[in-house]
């Protein structure tokens, strides 16, 4: 590879790895703001969640058809000006009346408007990372340090969300955090301006039928059970910590354990915190071990801390960020380390040998992230019937099946292409 090329290789990965965080920023805010929307509608709290993965299931396919069409750094800045467009509607719904329900609603389109973008950023940066380090263990090991910058933002968000909004009472609206909106703004448009003028090193891409495409990438059986893995994966990551907020956020006098949002958002900081430490050792280590053998020993231990943290008793507590609370928090938390490594092992294990499908099936892939708003949503709505801990035997289920794909599903079939 010449001097040049290398450069050019060079530039792409940073504007990735910078994008991957752009896309936990983005994501890890609905969590958070659905503590606000709890408190005035008891159904409201994971429904702006449930709205920004549900764009993927609309703009997945699209997504990947784009990049074939306008290629990958045009497809990224379309996301980007869609990212600055549903900020700027949330940041609306912020300045008007938190108690009329069509304030709600308008703050559901603009987190829906940024599913938008980080779906169509995420089918960008996930191929883009995994083909410049040529695939195999190499190219997973690209998507685990972006994963490393996604973790990052993914572990400050909830902690400046939660120390804007203080205390959660009925009286609180969004107001409370337009500062950290009106700067997600200013960062889209910077981030527009930095990707519009870096020359980025594409992947080739070849225009296919759309139907051509969809079929081709879905005869390859690793492909279709990865996307159902996928789907769950995602679930379990945002339903892991999205519960454990709800759970640390009731009020003492309901019953709750903490009822502090600031103290709540800094523990599930941690999560993503460790999920920051889990990519980056995954990032040294993805060269010699297989995503395989990382898959099937995270699934199997997140299984083992969430049976221990259903099982532990409540009255056993430890001191967390100053605050007495459940042991059985810890056990929680410490599957950060586990989800941290499961995108990248999953993506890399389903779009593994597919070469001209490769968009198409990152598109396919990323329609089936809306579980990061199917599956938390049930099991927060599950929660209100058997309690917030025991709502955790969804996420074994589904750690369950990506055990199975771990172990028998991610074989790849023979195709004749």
């Amino acid at each position: 590879m010449t001097t040049e090329k290398k450069n050019g290789a060079l530039v792409s990965i940073i504007a990735m790895m910078f994008l991957f965080a752009m896309i936990a920023f983005v994501t890890n805010m609905a969590a958070p703001f659905g503590t606000i929307w709890d408190d005035h509608y008891s159904w409201a709290g994971m429904v702006g969640n449930m709205m920004n993965f549900a764009a993927y299931l609309f703009m997945g396919i699209p997504a990947g058809l784009l990049i074939t069409k306008i290629g990958y750094k045009k497809t990224a800045l379309v996301a980007l000006a869609l990212g600055f467009i549903g900020m700027a509607i949330q940041y609306l719904s912020s300045t008007m009346s938190a108690t009329d329900i069509s304030t709600y609603f308008i703050y559901l389109l603009g987190a829906f408007i940024c599913g938008f973008c980080v779906c169509i950023l995420n089918t960008v940066v996930n191929p883009m990372l995994n083909q410049l380090g040529g695939g195999g263990n190499r190219g997973n090991q690209l998507i685990q340090a972006g994963g490393s910058f996604n973790s990052l933002a993914a572990t400050l968000t909830p902690l400046l969300v939660g120390m804007l909004i203080g205390e959660t009472t009925e009286k609180t609206s969004l107001e409370v955090v337009q500062p950290l909106l009106f700067i997600a703004m200013g960062i889209f448009l910077i981030s527009f301006l930095i990707i519009f003028f870096t020359k980025l090193q594409e992947p080739k891409t070849e225009a296919q039928n759309v139907m051509d495409g969809v079929k081709g990438a879905l005869s390859h059986r690793h492909l279709l059970l990865g996307i159902i893995a996928i789907f769950f994966y995602v679930g379990i990551e945002v339903g892991i910590p999205g519960q454990l907020l709800f759970y640390l956020t009731e009020p003492v006098a309901d019953g709750g354990v903490l009822g502090s949002a600031p103290i709540a958002g800094a523990i599930a900081g941690i999560y993503w915190l460790l999920m920051l430490v889990g990519r980056f050792c995954s990032s040294l280590i993805s060269g010699k071990v297989s995503p395989r053998t990382q898959l099937t020993i995270t699934s199997s231990l997140a299984i083992i801390l969430l049976l221990a943290a259903i099982f532990m008793p409540e009255s056993i507590k430890m001191s967390l960020k100053g605050a007495e609370v459940p042991i059985k928090v810890l056990f929680i938390i410490l599957c950060g380390i586990c989800t941290s490594v499961m995108w990248g092992v999953i993506f890399n294990l389903a779009t593994e040998g597919l070469g001209k499908f490769t968009a198409a099936a990152s598109g396919l892939f990323m329609t089936m992230v809306v579980g990061g708003g199917i599956m938390p949503l049930i099991q927060h709505l599950t929660s209100e019937e058997i309690g917030d801990i025991q709502s955790y035997w969804i996420v074994i289920a589904m750690l369950g099946y990506l055990l199975f794909y771990a172990l028998i599903g991610c074989k790849p079939n023979k195709v004749e292409e």
